[in-house]
C-alpha cells in the first residue's frame, strides 16, 4: 500500500498538478491539505473521474483537509479534532480505508510570535497530542499524515538559514512533536532516511527552490502496530519542480502486506537453527530499507 501526504496549496489551483500526479503515481491513499476552498467547491467529479473516491472538510479561502483513495470511498469518522467545537478552522479530518485509521492535517504555523496565532498553534497541537494519546492506547493501525508546521531538529532546515525567530523552529513547537514520538508513533521518512537532508518544502522567494533551501515540514507518522510494515519512503520532488507547483512536495511510503501465519502441517518439523533464524526480526530501518 502506498501512502502519501500533500499540501497542495490551493486544489483548484492546482487541480492539473494533482491528477497529473495521481495518474503517474497511483498511491492508494492520499491525505491533502490547504485546500483552500470551501466545502462545496471540492473537485470531487474531476478527483473520481482518475480513480479516487474521498471525504473533505473544505474552508473558503484558507486550511482545508482531504483523504483520497484510489477505487474507493474513505469510511468518515471525524471532521475535527476533540475540543474543536468552537474551532472553525478546517484543519483535521480522519477516515478509514482499508483497515487502517487515516488522519489528514493542517497544523498552524504559528507566526508571528509571540502572539495569539503563536498560542494557538501550541493549543491546537496539545488537542491533537491528547487525541492520538487515545488512539495509541487503543491499539488502532493509524497513519497520521500531513503538514505539521514544524521543523523538528536543525538537521531538518537547510544550513546556514536566518529562521530561527520562525514559530516552525521554536522549542516549543519541537516540544510538541517530540511528545508525539514519545507516545509511540514512527517517523517514517527518519526511519528510513536516519540521516542527510529530506526537504519537503521549499517557499516561493529568494530561490528557495532552485537553490534547494528547504525544510521538512510533512510528516507520516505510524501508529505502533504499522510500524513493523514499513516498506520504503521519500520525497516526489519532481512534483515540486512542475509548472504551477505547490511549494510543497508530495510525500510517500509504502506499507508492506501483513504477513499471514503459516499453516500447520503435518510434516517433520523445522530445525530448531532455521526456525529462530527466519524468525529473528530486523531493525525497523534495514526493513524499511527494503
Amino acid at each position: 500500500m502506498r501512502i502519501a501526504t500533500y499540501n497542495i496549496n490551493g486544489v483548484n489551483r492546482r487541480l492539473e498538478n494533482l491528477l497529473s500526479w495521481l495518474e503517474v503515481v497511483r498511491p492508494d491513499v492520499v491525505c491533502l491539505q490547504e485546500l483552500k476552498a470551501e466545502t462545496s467547491a471540492f473537485p470531487i467529479e474531476a478527483i473520481e473521474a482518475v480513480g479516487y473516491g474521498a471525504v473533505w472538510q473544505g474552508q473558503r479561502s484558507w486550511n482545508g483537509v482531504a483523504i483520497l483513495a484510489r477505487g474507493a470511498t474513505p469510511v468518515l469518522t471525524r471532521r475535527a479534532l476533540p475540543s474543536d467545537r468552537y474551532d472553525e478552522q478546517a484543519r483535521y479530518i480522519e477516515a478509514a480505508v482499508n483497515g487502517i485509521l487515516f488522519a489528514s492535517l493542517y497544523a498552524p504555523n504559528g507566526n508571528p510570535r509571540p502572539g495569539p496565532k503563536f498560542d494557538y498553534k501550541l493549543a491546537w497541537m496539545k488537542r491533537l497530542i491528547d487525541h492520538a494519546g487515545g488512539l495509541v492506547a487503543a491499539g488502532v493501525p493509524v497513519v497520521l499524515a500531513g503538514d505539521y508546521n514544524i521543523v523538528p531538529t536543525d538537521d531538518d532546515i537547510y544550513p546556514g538559514h536566518r529562521e530561527a525567530d520562525n514559530a516552525l523552529l521554536q522549542p516549543e513547537s519541537r516540544v510538541t512533536f517530540e511528545r508525539l514520538l514519545s507516545q509511540g508513533w514512527g517517523d517514517s521518512l527518519r526511519a528510513v532516511y536516519p540521516q542527510g537532508p529530506l526537504w519537503t518544502f521549499w517557499g516561493y522567494l529568494r530561490h528557495r527552490w532552485r537553490d534547494d533551501k528547504g525544510m521538512r515540514l510533512d510528516h507520516l507518522l505510524l501508529s505502533p502496530s504499522l510500524q513493523p510494515r514499513l516498506a520504503a519512503a521519500g520525497v516526489s520532488r519532481e512534483a515540486r519542480a512542475a509548472e504551477g507547483a505547490s511549494d510543497h512536495a508530495p510525500v510517500w511510503i509504502e506499507l508492506a502486506p501483513v504477513r499471514k501465519a503459516p499453516a500447520a502441517t503435518s510434516g517433520p518439523s523445522r530445525s530448531r537453527s532455521t526456525a529462530r533464524s527466519r524468525g529473528r526480526k530486523r531493525p525497523m530501518t534495514e526493513r524499511a530499507r527494503r
